[in-house]
């Protein structure tokens, strides 16, 4: 034995272990050399031997019946791209072909579970290299790649035999690689080269619609080689199935939902396409036995209103949009198109669908104002009435009779009312010719009956009014609304004369009572009302006159309830305004229903939604609260207002002064009071020259300023109430007052400064008068400025003196009740010793009976002098004694010697002279009372 030799020894008893998974993988690398197929069939010595290239790829194919692997894919991509470069020559190579692309039907398979990953960029490569094989000519080779693609939406793996074996890669992995590769591109250009096989074809565009219908990068891909201008232009092919229709239908549906809206439509807009659209419409119509043709039909309707709404014009030009035109008003009108003469309605669900939607392309069509002749043309208004009239009951014994079902009515008679809505604007004369106001006012007053009539709501448009006509009742308000919005004065008076505010009040009134829940449509149906009525009524005292004092109420009950659910989200904010805008239309500008409104104490309401409103409402408040004021009656009404804290009218207005003033970022001192005299109410917003050169051409800073912010607002309301004698101002309030009392003043100093700044940006000198009276208006402007600053300064001293006097007289007050209860005290003291000691009672007595007695010798002089009496109240101790000089009452203390030693020391000692000034005299009286006692 070779000492080199390396001997291998093993126990026959202990069998040997191998990896199953390793000879599986010796087995598949031994068997299956791919490298050596790829000389045979590239090296230029052994490229020419088909037959052998044959039997080859034969045996190689047979043992790939599970799938390929996912670390073979680059060879296998590299030898079907050698076939198929062959297979344009020699036909053998198709089979080979066929047999790979059934195989790639199959999941790869992966060893390892990192080969996803590792390998997702040969999985790529392949599947772009299989959309490439469309170019080989041969029909069974096309037939097999769109079998093969189609099938990865569908195809399940096969059961392995064991775990060890290699496994299938994911569902979703292939397909997100597909989106990655080209293969969708590549097969929609392959539509051109599929003229002469129309089953192949039919085919391919269902893998397209099954493709664009699952991936938006599909159809990213698709539109990039403009596919939807060359699906629309296909689509009318010859076809004895009608398939392709219907599924180019559904891939420029697809295109147009998933893909780029915008790219899509760019696209369509030709007159090709239009045309195209026209004659696929018209042969969808008149092929309509099938249920399958009538989806294509409305498909082909929904893809015209895309259409529509990026080019109508070329809809116009096709005379496509006459024909969609005259179809929309049938069965309603009888029609000269013979498209709609050779149409028949089964009145099914389909039908229902179609009628719905050209109903709603006259919206579409109707924003180019090219339609507009075409509507008046084909009576649509008149259809459109026609159909939104209130239903009525089948005839009765009419055998054979067909017509829309009521729910299918109901879908059809709201939807007529919302096209009319945005369609009658636009043709006035011919809604005023068909007489839309009698019909409209017919249908709201159906609405306003019980007639025992349940709506459906099951449409779109009826959302809210099932089992009610609210729904009907919403969209009449709304039509009512968008033709009295146009301000026509023959329209607006016509439903004047026939009663619409008071109905309209009416109808507010009651839904206002309706014990029910206030959703979002019924505060919207409240507020259009209220708009028509404002409409109907704006600029007319006689019109006014007829709103009433029940439009007064209707008003005020509606300003009551505040703005609480301004920010509810169901629309009362919208409401709210409505109601302002009402007031401002309606009310104001009339003498009778001014004074109805105050009477009702509007203008208190009025300010208590000032009040309680937040900041972006007190414009259009303010505003109204104006125009109320020129009524001199209003003025009283707003001086006696107070809220709950007692802050009147006054203060509350220069509380949003303030408010405002910091808003603008004007500055003030810890007082309110003017910080900067040389710009009293100029807040920092100058802007730079450059700027201020831009806005040459415009209106003033200073002049729109007033227009966008309050304090326009707020002075011109105290000019009207007046700057004296207004209760309830604080300190802070006064100082405020002073400002607002010369705010005209300061926004023409404001503008003088800007003319003065204008001036020296377009360097140019003034002349001398004018340059003098632009030293005097800033000199009487700083004048104006500091006479302010005085009176802010005055009356800042006058509140500090009032203070002082203020504390000094609280004090005396407090002197004076201690004063007082150290004379009860005494009072008590005296008593206690007259009721307790019998000889302090007895030198009372005594003295009590000198008193009386000197009382009675005086009683005769005194008659004798002239004068008259006194009268001696016992009970009290006081005495009256009336003066001639004074004629007038003088009260006295009366000093009895019945009073204890103490009590008269008391009453001899020196008294406050503010004593008696301080207390009154009903508590001296009842004090002196108790001393008598």
């Amino acid at each position: 034995m070779d000492s080199c030799e390396v001997v291998h020894r093993r126990n026959a008893d202990v069998p040997v272990v191998r990896s199953r998974m390793s000879d599986q993988v010796e087995t598949y690398s031994r068997i299956l050399d791919l490298g050596k197929v790829i000389s045979l069939l590239e090296d230029p010595l052994t490229t020419h031997l088909q037959e052998r290239h044959i039997f080859v790829l034969k045996k190689l194919l047979k043992r790939k019946q599970q799938g390929f692997l996912l670390r073979e894919l680059a060879s296998i991509t590299r030898i079907i791209n050698v076939c198929g470069e062959k297979a344009k020559m020699h036909p053998e190579y198709c089979r080979i072909l066929c047999e790979a692309l059934n195989i790639s039907r199959l999941p790869f398979l992966k060893e390892k579970m990192s080969d996803e990953v590792h390998y997702a960029e040969d999985v790529r490569r392949f599947l772009s290299r299989m959309g490439y094989l469309m170019t080989v000519p041969d029909s069974q080779v096309r037939r097999q790649v769109v079998v093969s693609v189609k099938s990865f939406y569908s195809c399940s793996a096969p059961s392995q035999a064991s775990l060890d074996d290699p496994q299938p890669t994911s569902p979703g992995y292939r397909l997100q690689l597909l989106e990655r590769s080209d293969l969708a591109k590549t097969l929609f250009l392959s539509i051109a080269a599929l003229e002469r096989e129309p089953a192949v074809k039919l085919l391919l565009l269902q893998t397209l619609q099954m493709l664009s219908s699952t991936s938006d990068m599909n159809c990213a891909l698709m539109l990039s080689v403009r596919g939807a201008e060359s699906v629309c232009l296909r689509m009318n092919e010859p076809d004895a199935s009608g398939m392709i229709l219907f599924h180019s239908t559904e891939i420029l549906w697809n295109l147009l939902e998933r893909g780029n809206r915008a790219e899509a439509a760019g696209q369509l807009n030709s007159l090709e396409c239009a045309t195209s659209l026209k004659e696929a419409f018209t042969r969808a119509v008149l092929n309509s036995s099938r249920q399958a043709d009538l989806q294509v039909r409305n498909d082909l309707l929904v893809l015209t209103t895309l259409f529509a709404e990026n080019s109508s014009a070329l809809l116009i030009e096709s005379l496509f949009a006459k024909q969609l035109v005259a179809l929309s008003t049938f069965p309603e009108l009888a029609s000269r198109d013979s498209l709609a003469g050779r149409l028949k309605l089964t009145f099914n669900m389909e039908d229902l669908q179609m009628k719905k939607l050209l109903l709603n392309l006259l919206v579409v069509m109707s924003r180019d104002s090219a339609a507009i002749p075409i509507f008046k043309e084909e009576q649509v208004i008149l259809a459109l009435l026609t159909l939104a009239k209130p239903p009525a009951p089948a005839p009765v014994g009419k055998v054979g009779y067909r017509d829309w079902s009521p729910v299918q009515v109901e879908e059809l008679q709201l939807q007529a009312l919302a096209v009319l809505a945005t369609v009658s604007p636009l043709m006035l004369d011919h809604y005023t010719s068909c007489y839309g106001n009698v019909e409209l006012l017919h249908l709201l007053d159906w609405c306003a009956r019980e007639d025992g009539y349940r709506g459906q709501g099951h449409s779109f448009h009826a959302t809210g009014g099932r089992g009610s006509k609210k729904a009907h009742l919403r969209y009449s308000i709304r039509l009512m609304r968008s033709v009295t919005s146009l301000a026509d004065a023959a329209l607006n008076q016509d439903l004047c004369d026939q009663g619409t505010i008071h109905l309209l009040l009416g109808l507010l009134m009651e839904m206002e009572s309706d014990p029910g829940e206030e959703d979002a449509f019924a505060v919207e149906m409240k507020s259009d009302m209220q708009m028509i009525i404002s409409a109907l009524c704006k600029g007319d005292v006689h019109k006014k006159e007829l709103f009433g004092a029940e439009g007064v109420e209707m008003t005020v009950h509606f300003l009551r309830r505040g703005a609480r659910m301004f920010y509810s989200g169901l629309g009362h904010n919208k409401l709210l305004l409505s109601s302002l805008v009402c007031l401002r239309t309606c009310v104001v500008g009339c003498f009778t229903t001014e004074d109805c409104f105050l009477a009702q104490d509007g203008a208190l309401v009025l300010l208590d939604l000032l009040n309680s409103s937040p900041r972006n409402l007190h414009g259009v408040v303010l505003a109204t609260l104006l125009e109320l004021c020129d009524n001199q009656n209003t003025i009283p009404h707003v001086l006696i207002w107070s809220d709950g804290d007692g802050v009147t009218a006054p203060g509350l207005l220069l509380r949003l002064w303030r408010r405002e003033e910091e808003e603008l970022g004007i500055e003030r001192n810890q007082h309110g009071g003017i910080l900067d005299p040389r710009q009293p109410v100029l807040a920092h917003r100058i802007s730079s020259d450059d700027q201020l050169m831009s806005n040459l051409d415009t209106a003033s800073p200073s002049v729109l300023e007033m227009q966008e912010n309050l304090l326009a607002k707020i002075y011109l309301i105290f000019y009207r109430i007046g700057f004296h004698d207004l209760p309830g101002l604080s300190i802070k309030d006064r100082v405020t007052l002073s400002i607002v009392k010369r705010y005209l003043d300061f926004k023409v100093s404001e503008l003088w400064e800007e003319i003065t700044r204008e001036l020296q940006l377009e360097d140019v000198r003034p002349v001398t008068p004018d340059l003098e009276i632009l030293h005097a208006a800033r000199y009487m402007s700083q004048r104006a400025a500091e006479a302010a600053v005085a009176e802010q300064e005055e009356i800042l001293r006058r509140s500090a003196r009032d203070a002082g006097r203020e504390e000094e007289l609280m004090y005396r007050e407090m002197k004076s009740h201690w004063k007082q209860r150290q004379l009860r005290a005494k009072s008590w003291s005296n008593f206690v010793s007259r009721t307790s000691h019998y000889d302090v009672l007895r030198e009372i007595k005594e003295k009590r009976e000198k008193h009386v007695e000197a009382i009675r010798t005086q009683l005769p002089h005194a008659k004798e002098v002239g004068q008259h009496p006194e009268e001696v109240y016992l009970g009290r101790l006081l005495v009256e004694a009336r003066s001639r000089a004074r004629g007038g009452v003088k009260l006295k203390v009366l000093q009895t010697p019945v009073m204890a030693a103490a009590h008269q020391e008391a009453m001899r000692a020196p008294r406050e002279p503010d004593y008696f000034n301080a207390v009154s005299a009903k508590a001296v009286s009842q004090s002196l009372g108790k001393i008598a006692k």
